[in-house]
């Protein structure tokens, strides 16, 4: 083989290879995820290093900076690769805040969040919500609410319960109840009984489908093989409600919906009465911030969030998603982007994948 094939070659491997594009744009997000070494300079670097990008016939790729070294190759100056990362410092430094949040009596305010972070209020907001998908008070307000679904299923009172999960005005609470709980709080504590939830399954190019909806709005896709697997499916998430058939109104919501899951890249605009605990709602949020048509990994997921360690967690959120397609944990994929597991079917996930990368 003559030089100039084998720098071909060599280049042609590289560029056909998807973290070529991450070193090309300087992401950030792939810190840490693997490191590239070039041949020419003999140094190794992480892929947000700010040096011009190298010949892609000079690149070899490596899982972690000890293979790099183990190569022969030692640390680039300029990104010091074997110091922490900005981007998991940042993720660090998030996740911090938001146990200081979770264990605060009262709510802190975003000027005691940045003092406490020492970053100014705006630095810090954005910093927050670029890592959680949602901005300080959201996710303070996500915890409280977590925490009164739990007090109210042990207090002695709806009172107790309202400041046992740190309101400070019980006013304040029952103006927020129906957003908070979907009902009242007397409801929520007897197992949400006599709560009116409508539903009708129907069909779609992938198979059964359930579209379920409360007063808020719609609460359960949920796609399958039997529908009347789908339907006990939607009794065992609401025990305690009163299920009715859809009318013709309702008719025209499923239809919305099943347009939805045959083009997916679309989107539609649907109301959704979403529950899940402060974390789940956490990870659905930064679920729906994947563009259509990209996909983003577990560990992805879990660093904008500011949970870099909480990949399984992740992937348990993912699998408790009821509002398929709407909520799309259809994007997530391995850190390798291999389709891994989907609670409808890895078949369907496909799918829908590919119907997104249709231009």
């Amino acid at each position: 083989m003559d030089k100039q094939t084998s720098t071909q070659r060599r280049a042609a491997a590289t560029t056909s290879d998807p973290r070529w594009c991450q070193v090309v744009a300087r992401d950030a997000q792939a810190d840490g995820r693997f490191f590239y070494s070039v041949r020419t300079t003999g140094v190794y670097c992480r892929p947000s290093c700010a040096a011009r990008p190298p010949r892609p016939e000079n690149v070899t790729f490596h899982a972690s900076a000890a293979d790099a070294r183990g190569a022969g190759f030692r640390a680039c100056l300029r990104c010091r690769p074997d110091d922490v990362s900005s981007a998991a410092r940042q993720a660090d430094l998030v996740a911090q805040l938001c146990r200081y949040i979770e264990s605060a009596d009262e709510e802190p305010s975003l000027g005691q969040l940045a003092q406490r972070a020492g970053l100014s209020s705006s630095h810090l907001h954005r910093t927050f919500k670029q890592a959680t998908g949602l901005t300080p008070k959201a996710y303070a307000r996500a915890h409280r609410e977590q925490r009164v679904r739990a007090a109210l299923g042990r207090a002695d009172t709806v009172t107790d319960a309202i400041y046992d999960a740190g309101y400070n005005s019980g006013g304040r609470f029952y103006a927020q109840a129906d957003q908070v709980l979907g009902m009242t709080p007397t409801t929520f504590r007897s197992g949400g009984t006599e709560t009116e939830i409508r539903f009708a399954v129907g069909e779609c190019s992938l198979g059964a489908i359930l579209v379920a909806a409360s007063a808020r709005g719609v609460c359960a896709i949920l796609i399958g093989d039997d529908p009347d697997a789908l339907v006990r499916d939607l009794q065992d998430r609401f025990p305690s409600a009163v299920l009715v058939g859809g009318d013709a109104a309702f008719e025209r919501l499923v239809a919305q919906v099943v347009g939805l899951v045959e083009a997916p890249g679309l989107g539609v605009d649907l109301p959704l009465d979403v529950r899940g605990t402060a974390f789940q709602q956490r990870v659905w949020q930064a679920l729906r911030e994947i563009p259509a048509g990209q996909t983003s990994s577990y560990a992805d997921i879990a660093g904008r969030i500011g949970a870099p360690n909480a990949i399984r967690a992740v992937a348990q959120a993912c699998a408790a998603n009821a509002l398929a397609v709407a909520i799309p944990c259809h994007r997530v994929v391995r850190r390798d982007g291999g389709l891994s597991g989907y609670r409808w079917g890895v078949e369907r996930k496909r799918a829908l994948l590919e119907r997104e990368a249709r231009p």
